[in-house]
């Protein structure tokens, strides 16, 4: 019985951190008394849309792997860019574990990158991605994934 209580109680838990990750207005277990944030279209879009998820082929010659972590809500990322002989990227990939916010940055981040040299590709940075999504204050550690 206790176990079957515990598996109840973990599930309930999940689902209340999964609806709060996809900006519901109210957790599933009560009724919040404020309003809750909501992610802007821009995440949502890119967390229901995201663009170029998946891996490029690590052994290739000019692929790169890049894989990054936000220790603050176990964020992970990893990024692979396809680069062409004049350095310029032709193609980026990524997988991310993490909440919407993180998704949508890496997914932008992606599109981004593309048709920009290494150098370029380089300048952009978390804020960039941060104000482009308006991500709150709160939610800037999950662009520094990107």
């Amino acid at each position: 019985m206790a176990a079957s209580a515990a598996k109840a109680g973990a599930a309930g838990l999940r689902r209340a951190a999964s609806a709060i990750c996809l900006g519901a207005r109210r957790p599933p277990c009560r009724e919040l008394s404020a309003p809750a944030r909501l992610y802007h279209k821009k995440v949502v879009d890119h967390y229901e849309n995201p663009r170029n998820v998946g891996s490029l082929d690590k052994t290739s010659k000019n692929v790169g792997t890049g894989l990054v972590g936000a220790p603050a809500c176990g964020d992970v990322m990893k990024l692979q860019i396809q680069v062409d002989e004049k350095g310029k990227i032709v193609d980026a990939r990524f997988k991310t574990f993490g909440c919407g916010s993180a998704i949508a940055s890496s997914s932008l981040a992606t599109e981004w990158v593309k048709g920009k040299t290494v150098e370029e590709a380089l300048t952009i940075k978390n804020t960039d991605i941060a104000k482009e999504l308006c991500l709150p204050p709160v939610k800037l550690h999950c662009s520094r994934s990107s």
